[in-house]
């Protein structure tokens, strides 16, 4: 059965759960959502909300919708619970286990529900150093992957979002000299004062699979008004800007690739990590399931001058995403570029030794969004359509 049609037949099952606690249903219920980007409801699903929630604490979260955050007393009323109680349930789900965020303080303070990628994921596994894993964060990480790879999360890609964008590597963007800002991560550091880095969680679920590539794990990166907060919160450590590019570099030295948010406002904060094909969420969206529309598509794209190529096949060990393909059998010999593959990251360009790659613009190449807004005007469409057919296409095959 293939991935598609094995969740189509567990959504017909959302009744088929009788050893499930009904707390613990709505919330499945809840995070399958279009909404929060949610899969249909499925065994892996209801083992991970299972896995994130005790009983008692979904009796509490159960009262959540999408993007519609309470307060403890709001969610005190709705439970039927003490107030002190709940105050200490929503207290380790926020602070504690991750699994929900929360803003304000005191009485004001609201929680809420995020999807499960991108967003609880994340939030739950941005750590120091992989020494703070508890067995608790490696059982989760385990069932994270396991729902990842049911393919969900392509179906609200069908429309492009272009929520990310790939640099290319500082050494390929040298003798680029039509090279915006914006492709300059020296540049884009510019407009912050704070910064704090942490482990990559997506390298960090392959390392407690089994599957890590052994590449860098200090690499996730906050940079703006976020990052005071989660060094106060102890889940990164405070850098400056100067340590902060060379942890970028020595990533690019490993094979990896930077993104970052697709805006240009240095207005709050902006997230960044550098990434591998095998491990990153993200790429993997690319990799394993044929879904580009979540990354931007690049400024750059290799151009290749076939009379200075020997067809090493170095370029091809390079690329992240086997978007160079190099055969050579006695004298047949052949070179491929999957442009539907290629981020423009340039690694490539730096692993020819010949110089026979070098990178050149895409025409009516279109920059990132000017701010956050500007993104919301331009793709908030899609996020929208992408959702509303999810839902469409569930309740035909009902």
């Amino acid at each position: 059965m293939t991935t598609k049609n094995f969740l189509k037949v567990k959504s017909l099952a959302v009744g088929g759960y009788p050893s499930v606690s009904r707390a613990h249903m709505d919330l499945v219920r809840t995070y399958s959502s279009p909404a929060l980007l949610g899969p249909p409801v499925c065994d892996q699903l209801v083992a991970l909300v299972e896995h994130m929630y005790t009983e008692e604490e979904a009796e509490v979260a159960r009262h959540l919708k999408p993007w519609r955050p309470r307060t403890a007393s709001s969610l005190a009323r709705a439970s039927g619970r003490p107030l002190q109680e709940v105050q200490g349930i929503l207290h380790r789900l926020a602070h504690e286990k991750y699994v929900l965020f929360s803003f304000g303080t005191g009485d004001k303070e609201r929680f809420g529900l995020l999807p499960i990628v991108p967003g609880t994921f994340e939030h739950v596994l941005v750590r120091k150093s992989p020494d703070e894993v508890t067995d608790w964060h490696r059982r989760f990480a385990e069932l994270f992957e396991a729902l990842f790879r049911t393919g969900f999360i392509s179906a609200y890609n069908r429309r492009p979002v272009h929520a990310v964008r790939y640099l290319p590597v500082r050494e390929s963007l040298e003798a680029v000299p039509m090279a915006l800002p914006s492709d300059r991560l020296e540049s884009v550091m510019e407009d912050y004062r704070h910064f704090a880095v942490g482990v990559c969680q997506c390298r960090l679920t392959k390392n407690l699979l089994g599957e890590g590539c052994g590449r860098p794990l200090e690499t996730c990166m906050v940079m703006g008004d976020f990052a005071p907060t989660l060094v106060r919160e102890g889940r990164m450590r405070r850098v400056d800007r100067e340590e902060a590019l060379a942890i970028k570099r020595e990533a690019e030295k490993s094979g990896l690739v930077t993104w970052m948010m697709n805006d240009r406002s240095a207005r709050f904060f902006r997230c960044s990590c550098s990434c591998c094909g095998c491990c990153c969420d993200a790429l993997r969206q690319i990799s394993e399931f044929n879904a580009p529309g979540f990354i931007a598509p690049p400024h750059y794209l290799p151009h290749l001058d076939i009379t200075l190529c020997d067809f090493c096949g170095k370029c091809a060990k390079a690329c992240t995403m086997g978007a160079m393909v190099v055969e050579r059998e006695g004298e047949k010999k052949s070179h491929l570029h999957r442009k539907e593959r290629c981020i423009g990251c340039g690694l490539c360009v730096v692993a020819c030794p010949r110089g026979a790659l070098s990178l050149r613009e895409v025409p009516d190449y279109q920059p990132p969004p000017a701010d956050f807004l500007a993104y919301l005007a331009k793709y908030g469409v899609n996020y929208l359509i992408n959702g509303f057919n999810e839902w469409l296409s569930r309740r035909r095959s009902r």
